[in-house]
C-alpha cells in the first residue's frame, strides 16, 4: 500500500516531492500497464484542479484509451483530432488554456475547461501521450508542464516498452 503525504509548500517543492513519489512509486516495477495505471492515479491523486487524468497508446495508427482516472472518455483519437491528436500528430505539448477555443477539441467531458497532452515517445519511436483536464480554465502553467515532462520522463525510464513498441 502506498501513502503520498501532501505538501502544502511553494509549488516547486510540492512538485519535488511528487517526482520523488513517483520514483519510489516505480523503483520496482517495469511492466508497461501497471506503471501507467498507477501513475494516472497518481497524478489524478496529487494534482488539483484536475478532472481527468489517462494515457492514449498509438495502435495501428490511432490513439486508443489506455489506464486513467475521471469520467469515461473517448475510446479512439484520429491523429491530429483534438489536443491528443494534435500533439500527437505536432510531436509536441499542446497547452490549452480553454479547450471550447481549440479548433477540434473532442468534448469527453463537458465540465473540461483546460488540458495539457504530452506527447510519449520511447526510442524515438511515438508511443502515446498523457492528457490531463481540468475544469478551471487556464490551469496549467509553464512550470506545470515542465513538472509534467519531468514526471513523463521518471515514467518513460523506469517502464519496458518492449511489449507495444
Amino acid at each position: 500500500m502506498f501513502y503520498f503525504e501532501e505538501t502544502k509548500t511553494d509549488s516547486a517543492s510540492r512538485y519535488q516531492n511528487i517526482l520523488d513519489q513517483v520514483s519510489h512509486l516505480l523503483e520496482d516495477e517495469t511492466d508497461w500497464l501497471a506503471n501507467l495505471a498507477n501513475t494516472s492515479s497518481h497524478l489524478f491523486h496529487a494534482l488539483d484542479q484536475v478532472n481527468w487524468v489517462g494515457f492514449y497508446l498509438l495502435k495501428e495508427g490511432e490513439l486508443v484509451l489506455g489506464p486513467f482516472n475521471g469520467q469515461p472518455a473517448c475510446v479512439r483519437i484520429q491523429p491530429g483530432r483534438g489536443v491528443c491528436g494534435t500533439a500527437i500528430e505536432k510531436k509536441e505539448i499542446q497547452r490549452v488554456a480553454d479547450v471550447h477555443q481549440f479548433p477540434g477539441h473532442i468534448a469527453c467531458d463537458a465540465a473540461s475547461r483546460a488540458e495539457i497532452v504530452i506527447p510519449l515517445s520511447v526510442n524515438g519511436k511515438w508511443i502515446g501521450v498523457l492528457d490531463i483536464d481540468s475544469p478551471q480554465p487556464d490551469r496549467f502553467s509553464e512550470e506545470d508542464q515542465k513538472f509534467l515532462e519531468a514526471y513523463c520522463q521518471i515514467l518513460l525510464e523506469h517502464t519496458n516498452w518492449d511489449p507495444i513498441l
